[in-house]
């Protein structure tokens, strides 16, 4: 609205002034178009909503003007070589180019706007040359407001999108931590408890006074219940399996004996050297051991195990089977897994390019092999 008051003004003034069409004598009809020529700035008002429209209200105006002096000759301007259309054409050629996406329209009306201007049925040099700069401006202006305009959205774009992929990342950094607290609890703590759980309840059968038998069974109980609400957590901050710095090989002897210190007998069988084996494939070994000796303590105590590893040049292939077990299983550690162990061997040893496969025995007992290559690339230094 400020911007058309002041052509308003401006025009109203050059025109007073002898600067445009104004004649020496006006009557009635010199003021009903100076009020008209108000009326046409007035319209700028709407240029940002209508920009075609103020283009037209404005070039219909000079158009209007120009045709009155000539060759109606019922105006008379003072100065016949002034430029007759209003200084609002500058601020209405402006509008087509940033508030219209359509360029072709927008040239075409201001190169309309530009030839009526320039009264080109009644050729000028001077009145062309001064219409055509008259006009050009608002354009030029526009083209730069708009490449700025758009250069400013476009780096505004590149830094929303930085923030949201290094949100992104930092999110998917808080799932791998999740995911590799899940996978140590997992693996490492239910192995511990479970020991703990069985050793208990051991102590409770064996124990010859009540206060320590009483003792026993509430560390069993409380063991269980601890295993049940690890397993819900698990579940929770479960996403993806992690790789971890869990022990290698070398520790699949002290698995076996815990295993049978516990009343789980096992046996370790080794063929070849575990030197073959690299170490992100003797850890997945460990991680397999250690998952099996877990499940069979739950779902079949007493139950003998032998474990067979064979290490060669070009694989290392790893069994562990347990024969059916002699008494049932007991109900609350039977129901503490997490429903992820197998799953997570599983995405593992996907990932050394192994295979894994479990399933029951003729005997009715269970058996787990896998399968993977001896080399498996790693960042770890050579020993």
């Amino acid at each position: 609205m400020v911007l058309a008051c002041f052509f308003v003004l401006l025009d109203t003034t050059v025109t007073l002034a002898g600067g445009s069409w104004w004649p020496v004598h006006p009557d009635k009809l010199a003021w009903a178009m100076l009020a008209l020529q108000a009326l046409a700035d007035a319209s700028l008002v709407a240029r940002r909503r209508a920009p075609m429209l103020v283009i037209a209200i404005l070039t219909g105006f000079t158009l209007l003007i120009s045709l009155l002096i000539s060759p109606a000759g019922a105006l008379t301007p003072a100065n016949l070589a002034n430029v007759w259309a209003p200084y609002g054409t500058v601020l209405a050629a402006y509008g087509p180019f940033y508030y219209c996406k359509d360029r072709r329209t927008a040239f075409a009306a201001v190169g309309m706007m530009t030839l009526v201007a320039a009264r080109i049925w009644d050729p000028s040099a001077g009145v062309f040359t001064i219409a055509v700069l008259r006009t050009a401006v608002g354009p030029l202006l526009a083209l730069y407001f708009s490449a700025r305009h758009e250069m400013l959205q476009a780096l505004r774009d590149r830094a929303e999108r930085a923030e949201r992929e290094r949100y992104l990342l930092a999110e998917q950094a808080r799932a791998e931590e999740r995911a590799r607290l899940a996978g140590e609890m997992h693996d490492v703590v239910t192995h511990r408890v479970s020991l703990m759980v069985l050793q208990a309840g051991a102590l409770g059968i064996t124990a010859t006074d009540e206060a320590t038998r009483r003792a026993a069974e509430e560390l069993r109980a409380a063991g269980v219940q601890a295993l049940d609400e690890l397993r819900d957590l698990v579940g929770i901050l479960r996403t993806a399996p992690e790789d971890d710095e869990a022990p290698a090989t070398a520790g699949l002897a002290e698995l076996v004996a815990e295993s049978t210190a516990v009343g789980t007998p096992a046996e370790l069988v080794e063929q070849g050297d575990p030197a073959l084996a690299s170490p992100v494939v003797g850890r997945t070994a460990y991680r397999i051991v250690r998952e099996a000796l877990t499940n069979v303590r739950k779902h079949a105590p007493g139950a003998h195990v032998v474990v067979q590893v064979s290490y060669g040049e070009s694989q290392v292939a790893l069994s562990v089977r347990n024969t059916a077990a002699p008494v049932p299983a007991a109900d609350g550690l039977a129901a503490t897994g997490s429903g992820l162990g197998l799953a997570s061997l599983r995405q593992r040893i996907e990932l050394v390019h192994g295979t894994l496969h479990a399933g029951g025995t003729p005997d009715g007992g269970f058996c787990l092999e896998a399968t993977m290559p001896s080399y498996v690339p790693t960042a770890e230094p050579a020993a």
